[in-house]
């Protein structure tokens, strides 16, 4: 099998297919779902919790990408959200 460029390997899977965005995993639907709770439940103990879980499931999400992203992109896709969770904590 021929090597595969790199342009190849920042957008195809191992099949051949271009894979720039496919259906959300469980942790992305955790998280989306917990974003919108949030804007419902933004204080007290219930917002911390919710809150909690969705940067828990964001933070899934990204390492997931990171290190078993399909390609490049979605790897630097889960960087990018990686850091920016990160940041939001530290800063």
């Amino acid at each position: 099998m021929a090597k595969k460029k790199f342009i190849d390997r920042c957008i195809k899977d191992d099949s051949g297919n271009v894979v720039i965005g496919q259906s959300p995993n469980l942790p992305l639907k955790v998280a989306i779902a917990g974003f919108v709770v949030g804007l419902v439940f933004d204080t007290g103990r219930m917002g911390t919790a919710v809150d909690a879980i969705t940067f828990g499931a964001f933070f899934t999400w990204a390492w997931l990408e990171v290190f078993e992203g399909v390609n490049y992109l979605r790897r630097v896709y889960g960087f990018l959200v990686l850091a920016a969770l990160v940041a939001s904590k530290v800063f």
